[in-house]
């Protein structure tokens, strides 16, 4: 079996991506080869799996000025040209289109050759590049069942999660009595600014209102002295309560799921493969949608496990530091609740995603 993986960009195309390949290659000792773009993350971590990867040039249609549009509009028709070309010489049995910007034209370009398609989608709405093909495709392995209404051989599959996340039991089920309430923050790999901003306007407040928590809060590289800062003044200020929380500050965690499975909250963004993990690992989540996000998918997909009862929505432009503690300080002080939240969205999860995924283009 030969097989593309095509698209990338960031972390959240490119890690399930390689998933996939990897399951391909261990179930049906497929030769594997991925088309992506010069400005992906895919340069990184595709070559480091032991994968080959080839270029196409082609940029942003959606959020971008209109210059930008213009440009991408113009190089289009090259990049499906080069697809279809490194098609030619490769002789895919199936190309997977795993969304961001080289898979429209990687996915157009087999669609010409009538080779067979396989869209995979993590989002609730599809993004730009899958919505293109939507209606063409030979099928497609969505997360969510609210995408599947967008193509025409749709199945759920969910999303290719490391195992280590599906070891972390539901909460309730191996908790002692007198454990320090732990709540994680993170804003992926980078941080996010509006969450470390309103976590340190609100460590005041939540340091009285939830006693004794402990926090682990991934910053990204750009806040990290500030937040540190903030964490340190606060417990050295004088006072009785002056000791009553504790804190682990990252500018990076290599072992997220030992974070996870530290903590009974999660404060955090709500991209596809972060809520995909929350799932896997079920965990209660705050989720602060990236308002910026193409088609607004972070705050629809951070809906989807609010609708299931496993997750908290908040808006970033709401993000304000006193209801943002008063609201961790309820969830923490409410061990059934939580086990509630932790319950489902583990009913969420999909621990064999990557098998069932490989499965569709046999």
């Amino acid at each position: 079996m030969r097989a593309i993986l095509a698209g990338g960009g960031t972390g959240g195309h490119v890690i399930p991506a390689l998933a996939i390949a990897n399951q391909l290659k261990k179930s049906y000792g497929a030769e594997v080869l991925f088309i992506g773009t010069a400005r992906g993350i895919e340069n990184r971590l595709v070559p480091a799996a032991g994968y080959p990867l080839q270029l196409v040039r082609v940029g942003a249609l959606k959020n971008v000025s209109l210059v930008t549009r213009l440009k991408t509009a113009f190089d289009l028709p090259r990049a499906v040209w080069d697809a279809g070309r490194m098609l030619n010489q490769f002789a895919p049995d199936v190309v997977i289109g795993v969304g961001g910007y080289a898979s429209g034209p990687a996915m157009l370009a087999a669609l010409v050759k009538h080779i067979p398609t396989l869209a995979f989608e993590p989002n609730v709405v599809p993004g730009f590049a899958n919505r293109m093909v939507a209606r063409f495709v030979s099928a497609a392995a969505v997360h969510f069942q609210e995408t599947a209404k967008y193509f025409r051989h749709a199945e759920v599959t969910g999303v290719p999660v490391r195992q280590a996340f599906f070891e972390i039991a539901v909460l309730g089920t191996n908790q002692k009595r007198g454990e320090v309430p732990t709540l994680l923050v993170f804003g992926g790999s980078q941080g996010a600014y509006a969450i470390n901003e309103a976590m340190i306007r609100c460590l005041p407040v939540l340091r009285q209102e939830a006693p004794g928590i402990h926090i682990i809060h991934q910053t990204g590289e750009r806040d990290y002295n500030d937040a540190l800062a903030a964490y340190r003044g606060l417990q050295d200020t004088t006072g009785a309560s002056a000791a009553s929380f504790t804190f682990e500050v990252f500018k990076f965690i290599e072992d997220m799921p030992a974070a996870f499975a530290r903590a009974d909250l999660v404060v955090c963004r709500s991209g596809a493969s972060t809520v995909a993990e929350i799932a896997a690992a079920a965990k209660p989540a705050v989720f602060v949608p990236f308002p910026r996000a193409a088609d607004d998918h972070q705050r629809v997909n951070a809906e989807a496990l609010a609708r299931a009862g496993a997750a908290v929505v908040v808006e970033e432009s709401k993000l304000e530091g006193v209801w943002l503690a008063e609201t961790i300080a309820a969830l923490l002080q409410d061990a059934p609740r939580l086990q509630k939240m932790s319950v489902a969205a583990r009913s969420l999860a999909h621990p064999n995603a990557a098998g069932d995924i490989a499965a569709n283009p046999r």
